[in-house]
């Protein structure tokens, strides 16, 4: 998960929100729900998970900051959306717990993937695999060849790329340069530069596409079983770290 920051404001109410009692949420709706099911005093994660379950745009404009939370209509990181509903009822939620989700994944209720699915429709559970798998496990993929690079003293320097460009294509069979002009050509998207983090998910879930579409089925599957490896020591060592003394992480700050 990338890092993420939880500024927590003052909530003010400029007008009362009707919320329909089924259905599709927009944002104000959305935020009004939860903050009205915290207010009754209803727990706050299967409150959040409710909203998550309702929620309808795939994106959002909020304070100039763009929230893409379903990349290429398929991939959803329900953790951002989280991110943004948490940060417009923080003065209602305890604050170590809701970071302790943030920045480490583990929710309050120690809940499992099978109750979690069920909260939020499967539907947007395999849309939440698929950013699993489409995104995290392909940064996972290309952070466990860079490191291999490392490992061996391959630094980059005079004719030699860097470890974290190189893993491109070693991964995928062509550089990185190649692979952006690929994904240019198919999807009519142009990565500019500073690239920002929506854009960037968005070409590594192509990127992901692109190695099911274009490698050997074994060595996608060993390529994805490494990945998933590290994905499952680096879970190990972020649940120790979130289950350490909580007061460590009171001060830490949520990107509004």
């Amino acid at each position: 998960m990338s890092p993420v920051t939880v500024t927590a404001e003052p909530h003010t109410h400029a007008k009362r929100v009707r919320v329909p009692r089924e259905g599709t949420l927009d944002p104000e709706q959305g935020v009004e729900a939860f903050r009205r099911a915290l207010e009754r005093g209803e727990e706050w994660y299967p409150a959040l998970l409710s909203v998550i379950a309702r929620w309808g745009p795939p994106c959002e404009e909020v304070d100039g900051s763009t929230y893409q939370y379903l990349i290429a209509g398929e991939a959803f990181d329900w953790l951002l959306l989280a991110q943004r509903l948490l940060g417009e009822a923080m003065e209602l939620i305890p604050q170590s717990e809701a970071e302790r989700l943030l920045l480490f994944g583990i929710p309050p209720d120690g809940g499992d993937e099978e109750s979690f699915e069920a909260a939020i429709g499967g539907r947007k559970y395999r849309a939440h695999l698929n950013f699993q798998y489409g995104v995290v496990v392909e940064e996972l993929l290309l952070l466990s060849v860079e490191q291999e690079y490392q490992k061996a003293g391959r630094l980059g320097g005079t004719g030699h790329a860097m470890p974290d460009v190189a893993a491109y294509e070693h991964v995928y069979g062509k550089s990185l340069d190649e692979l952006m002009v690929l994904y240019r050509s198919e999807t009519d998207s142009t990565l500019l530069s500073p690239v920002g983090q929506k854009h960037w998910q968005a070409f590594t879930y192509w990127c992901s596409k692109y190695r099911v579409r274009t490698g050997e089925p074994a060595r996608v599957a060993s390529d994805t079983r490494k990945a998933v490896a590290l994905m499952s020591r680096l879970e190990a060592g972020r649940v120790r770290l979130g289950r350490m003394r909580p007061e460590r992480f009171v001060n830490v700050r949520v990107r509004g």
